[in-house]
């Protein structure tokens, strides 16, 4: 076998992606041989549909893992951006088109992203202790200063926003139908424009620079404070949008619906390879990995399980994703240990 072929195979047995595809492939296998319904279109579209919010979240979670941190706040940041923007509209009795609610969202998510990043890019404080934090504010303030309820009447632009669909599809056996929305395109616009920037652009390599390494990231002329900064505005600008599509697909305004969510998707991008150390992962990865979770969660009643195992499936997923992280983290700490043990033995034979 070619040198070059066998050195490919090697780092692709290193990756995640590979193992994720196959277990994807061997979960739905099994999901179609228990039910006979997973490759039906209407499955399939109903859970790229579910998709969508899941997969916006965990591409803002992938930034910042890969950098270092751990944000916990993106949900409840969500949930006040849509929030103040939505009631807004409602209250000035809005009737145009969804753009302004996403404008609006988008403003309100960039400033309360800057709120994380200043204190983790400025004061240097830990990831998870100011986004644990903040989720406590961004919750606090929308219940107790805008005393936050559901609304079952949403602004028109939204509402019709949130119907739009690109397709329908019916499940010839059972009738049943699922329709895809429009606002997949936006997922899929998102993932594209952030992974041509983590590829592509001075930015998106300082965001792996300074995951691996901060000091080394510094001492490479990257602006380590800005990019922190960036990051997190950058999120909250998606997880906005995020919420937007939430409330706009819902049909209905209901102010805690997206929190809780923040463990899954962590895991999810865990579980798809992104170190939580930071410095190491890919995109797609990540979203394989919480694909494969959304897949589980919304499979249940077609494997036969009851909806209330979905808390121990989830919390075992959650104990795989960190648990393998953690584990190629000290495989590779243990296999530089090695590589300077073996390089200080030949220092020593060579001057002896």
């Amino acid at each position: 076998m070619d040198e070059r072929l066998k050195r490919k195979l090697r780092r692709a047995s290193r990756r995640n992606e590979p193992y994720l595809f196959l277990v994807l492939i061997a979960l739905a296998a099994l999901i179609q041989y228990q039910s006979g319904q997973f490759f039906t279109g209407n499955n399939l579209v109903s859970l790229a549909s579910a998709f969508i919010v899941p997969g916006l979240f965990t591409i803002g979670a992938f930034l910042v893992l890969v950098s270092g941190g751990i944000d916990v706040s993106f949900p409840a940041l969500a949930s006040l951006s849509v929030y103040v923007s939505t009631v807004l509209l409602i209250n000035t009795n809005y009737t145009g088109g969804a753009w302004l609610a996403f404008a609006l969202a988008i403003v309100v998510g960039a400033l309360l992203g800057a709120f994380n990043g200043l204190f983790v890019g400025v004061f240097r404080l830990p990831t998870l202790i100011v986004t644990l934090g903040t989720t406590y504010v961004f919750r606090g303030f929308m219940q107790g200063a805008l005393d936050s309820r559901q609304w079952a009447t949403i602004p028109d632009g939204m509402r019709a926003f949130g119907q739009l669909e690109l397709f329908t599809a019916t499940n010839r056996v059972t009738g049943l139908t699922a329709r895809l929305p429009v606002a997949f395109l936006l997922f899929l616009g998102v993932l594209i424009l952030v992974s041509l920037m983590l590829r592509y652009t001075m930015f998106g390599r300082s965001i792996f620079s300074i995951g691996g390494a901060e000091v080394s990231a510094h001492r490479a002329g990257y602006n380590v404070v800005r990019t922190k900064i960036l990051i997190y505005v950058i999120v909250g600008i998606i997880a906005s949008i995020a919420g937007v599509i939430r409330v706009s697909m819902m049909q209905q305004l209901h102010p805690t619906n997206m929190l809780g969510m923040e463990l899954r998707i962590i895991a999810g991008t865990v579980l798809g390879g992104t170190a939580i150390t930071g410095g190491k992962g890919s995109l797609l990865g990540a979203i394989m990995g919480s694909l494969l979770i959304v897949i589980v969660v919304n499979s249940m009643i077609l494997l036969g399980i009851p909806t209330s195992w979905r808390s121990v499936f989830t919390g075992a997923l959650i104990i795989i994703g960190t648990g393998v992280s953690a584990w190629q983290v000290s495989d590779r700490y243990r296999g530089r240990r090695k590589r300077r043990s073996h390089m200080a033995a030949d220092g020593g034979e060579q001057a002896s």
